[in-house]
């Protein structure tokens, strides 16, 4: 890996960025502050491992970054539909299906 202008981040060889000294990627990050809206110090009570100023470094580089990485995660939403479409209904979905209960 090679450190990027962004403390804390570097990018592995693919080009993806990680949070530095750590096996989290910014996307991870990003992810949960997407979905959750929490703030860098509610964030670091669910990554206690990282320090307040990683997860802000990660928070900084999708905004650096915000086109790809929005890219990158509708690519990701785009693959999961299609993989969930293709692998039809599970066996205890549709066990409850036939049982009349909704999911």
């Amino acid at each position: 890996m090679s450190i990027t202008e962004t403390g804390h981040i570097v990018l592995d060889e693919r080009g993806i960025p990680w949070i530095d000294g750590t096996n989290v990627k910014v996307i991870e990050v990003v992810l949960d502050k997407l979905a959750h809206g929490s703030s860098p110090e509610e964030m670091h009570l669910q990554y206690p491992h990282l320090s307040v100023a990683q997860i802000c470094a990660a928070m900084t580089w999708y905004y650096d970054h915000q086109v790809e990485m929005d890219a990158d995660i509708e690519r990701g939403l785009q693959e999961y539909r299609a993989l969930r479409d293709a692998g039809g209904e599970s066996p205890g979905r549709k066990r409850l299906r036939e049982r009349g209960s909704r999911s």
